[in-house]
């Protein structure tokens, strides 16, 4: 079941290495559950556009996790958030034209490992886009370089890989990847 990675080139982000995921909506409603229910404290997450990078942490863990026409809803009380992640119809009284709904509907999900010039690892990812491939949302993994408040840390942290590791088994049905614990600290993209 393992997936090979491939390797792009994105502008301002440098070399991506990028683990494609099912976009079933069973399969991404698991992934979010999972990440949500299991990780909030550790994450961060938000759009990651050219020009605007959010850096959002859950307040609490979420008080509700749903799906309704095709929307996730992840709920934390004082605010929520939807992302649209399966078949969109609508109502009977507003219909959604298909391809607005195809537009909207993840259509792309991956796993990704940002690489340093020398090849190494720095920065571990989630990244969703829609049917006109437009980012809906990136996952900010822990990273073994920072700590849970972004700050450098000392030595690496290889635990926090954790997470990482149990999406890439879940999801990829990939074993831990010793070259995951060989990169040197973290450089901004």
């Amino acid at each position: 079941m393992g997936t090979i990675p491939q390797k792009v080139v994105e502008a301002g982000r440098g070399t991506l290495e990028l683990f494609p995921l099912d976009t079933s909506e069973d399969r991404l409603f698991a992934l979010l559950r999972d990440i949500f229910e299991n990780y909030w404290q550790v994450i961060h997450f938000g759009p990651l556009i050219q020009g605007a990078a959010w850096e959002i942490r859950a307040p609490g863990a979420p008080r509700r996790i749903s799906l309704s026409d095709g929307y996730a809803t992840i709920d934390f009380g004082a605010w929520h958030f939807h992302i649209c992640i399966g078949p969109h119809r609508g109502s009977a009284a507003n219909p959604v034209d298909p391809a607005l709904a195809a537009h909207r509907r993840t259509a792309r999900a991956e796993l990704y490992r940002q690489l340093q010039a020398d090849g190494t690892p720095n920065s571990w990812g989630l990244r969703l886009f829609n049917g006109k491939d437009e980012q809906q949302m990136t996952v900010f993994l822990p990273n073994p370089f920072l700590s849970d408040d972004l700050k450098p840390l000392a030595e690496p942290d290889w635990s926090r890989l954790a997470m990482w590791d149990h999406l890439r088994k879940t999801y990829l049905g990939l074993e831990p990847d010793p070259g995951d614990r060989t990169g040197t600290g973290f450089v901004h993209g």
